[in-house]
């Protein structure tokens, strides 16, 4: 089968960075379904593990944690899927990925993909979505009031593919208000597009235009990216005993500030559930199903900003590149092979 890899960390202007490989067809354990990929999304998390792995000799690493395919082959534990099922997931990161042909994944990770999109659309959508999902429902939970502080999440990082999905989440299923920091005219006009009630800009000072909203202080803050630099403008700016969650990979993080304020620190991360194998795994799976759900009513749309067609190594290092930038609004999705 074909695939996309790489054998060692390189620049991704370096035509090495990731190549186009002819691997075997994956086995099946007991609990996986054997996909076949038909669009895949390009995340953050590829690029980092692109940039800092060094598989071991004579290996090459299969990036690639959104997909959307169609089910070719199941194990011998599976019973919700069969062959032919069209399906969409993220999968686990400490398996081979979605950037190739065929992929086994555990079933319990995996949901009939939205039938109102096609694959690609529907492809921009498992990663992020599980990751706002578990951060608004489960870290943050924020259909649990915090006493005295105004029902609002500040979004730092709006406009990128999981702030993307998690204005659209909270907009669709509470009443919280939602404060995105968007910088550009672009960007600020798609967290707007996506149901934000406030828009502010994350290269001024936050508190100040928190404070001018005259909402009051918000319930939860979620960071996306650069929480070390934010914390301290967080730690001002949220009620007392609020809750703030961040998915980022700062080297350090200096929580001092949130004490006297009894702030609660959550991490995100999606990959925990099937890292760990967890009791409670094929939540995702669920999570998943639901928000298709929401799709296929009308309630929230796919993130999809940027197609290219074609799977390969020359359009993966181009769509790795756009997001190196640090700009990227929405998902870049790459489709067909």
């Amino acid at each position: 089968m074909k695939a996309i890899g790489f054998d060692r960390p390189l620049p991704i202007s370096d035509s090495a960075a990731l190549l186009d490989l002819e691997l075997p067809t994956p086995e099946l354990l007991p609990h996986d379904v054997l996909v076949e990929v038909r669009a895949i999304a390009v995340n953050p998390a590829d690029v980092k593990v692109r940039a800092a792995h060094t598989p071991p000799p004579g290996n090459y690493r299969i990036l690639g944690w959104d997909a959307a395919g169609v089910v070719q082959a199941i194990g011998s534990a599976v019973q919700d899927f069969r062959a032919g099922d069209e399906v969409y997931y993220a999968g686990a990161i400490n398996r081979p990925g979605a950037y190739a042909q065929l992929q086994a994944v555990d079933a319990r990770l995996i949901a009939p993909k939205p039938r109102s999109l096609d694959f690609a659309a529907a492809a921009a959508l498992p990663l992020t979505a599980l990751t706002a999902w578990e951060t608004l429902f489960e870290r943050l939970d924020i259909r649990r009031p915090v006493a005295g502080a105004a029902n609002a999440l500040l979004v730092i990082g709006a406009a990128g593919g999981v702030g993307s999905i998690t204005i659209q989440l909270a907009k669709a299923l509470t009443d919280t208000a939602v404060i995105a920091t968007a910088s550009r005219p672009a960007s600020r006009d798609w967290v707007r597009a996506l149901g934000a009630d406030f828009v502010v800009n994350h290269h001024e000072p936050l508190p100040a235009q928190i404070a001018a909203l005259g909402i009051g202080a918000p319930a939860f803050v979620f960071s996306t990216s650069h929480s070390d630099t934010y914390l301290p403008a967080i730690a001002e700016l949220i009620a007392p005993q609020g809750r703030i969650a961040v998915i980022d990979d700062p080297a350090t993080l200096d929580v001092n500030p949130l004490k006297s304020k009894s702030l609660s620190l959550h991490w995100e991360f999606m990959f925990t559930r099937a890292l760990w194998q967890t009791a409670d795994i094929a939540a995702q799976g669920q999570i998943l199903r639901e928000v298709a759900a929401l799709v296929d009513a009308g309630k929230i749309r796919t993130t999809l900003t940027e197609r290219l067609d074609g799977i390969n190594a020359a359009n993966l290092r181009h769509a790795h590149a756009l997001l190196e930038r640090g700009d990227a609004i929405g998902k870049v999705v790459l489709s067909d092979w």
